[in-house]
């Protein structure tokens, strides 16, 4: 059974950092594409960042762009999200998620397995 542990989440200015983790158990993670969503209040799961079986590619989406950064270790089976700069807007529910197979993508319907997520809260 795949397990999405992720962690990392609090409450932080606006302009600073933080670092999510995600764990991953009862899966092949290198075989895995791994992404990172995010649910604000009263809004649809959107896309924020994706990245492939090696780690040599990645893609983000236009609003965290230049601002966050996916990374995974395949020996720890964990995959990370470095967010810098961060905005009010960012405020969410961070969630993990895994998706088998090659090749980057970014639509929840491609991705299979899920955390229960991490709260992220950008005060002004």
């Amino acid at each position: 059974q795949v397990q999405l542990v992720e962690s990392g989440g609090g409450l932080v200015q606006a302009g600073g950092s933080l670092r999510l983790s995600c764990a991953a158990s009862g899966l092949t993670f290198r075989s895995y594409v791994m992404g990172w969503f995010r649910q604000a209040p009263g809004k649809g799961r959107e896309f924020a960042a994706a990245i492939n079986l090696s780690g040599a590619n990645t893609n983000y989406a236009d609003s965290v762009k230049g601002r966050f950064t996916i990374s995974r270790d395949n020996a720890k089976n964990t995959v990370y999200l470095q967010m810098n700069s961060l905005k009010p807007e960012d405020t969410a529910v961070y969630y993990c998620a895994a998706s088998y197979g090659v090749g980057l993508r970014s639509r929840t319907a491609d991705f299979g397995s899920w955390g229960q997520g991490t709260q992220v809260t950008v005060s002004s």
